[in-house]
């Protein structure tokens, strides 16, 4: 029997398409990079200045339509690592 360890090792996770369609359009657009955590029906936008955050807000629906996506969008300020 395999171990946790070993099942989730060999399993190749993918990220969302729409996480990297946000993320292509911020650097186009504003030059900057931003953190995208997709969930059930939220994507979290973690940005590293609240101007940034901000200006992400007024282009929500840009943002969605970019991402091809109908999730509520929630944008924060923080680390981006």
């Amino acid at each position: 029997m395999d171990s946790i360890n070993d099942i989730l090792s060999n399993k190749q996770v993918s990220e969302p398409p729409e996480n990297n369609a946000i993320r292509k359009y911020v650097k186009n657009n504003f030059n900057s990079s931003v953190m995208v955590v997709s969930q059930k029906s939220t994507i979290i936008i973690t940005a590293p200045s609240s101007s940034l955050a901000n200006a992400l807000r007024l282009n929500t629906r840009q943002l969605q339509s970019a991402a091809h996506t109908d999730k509520k969008l929630v944008f924060r300020t923080g680390d981006i690592g």
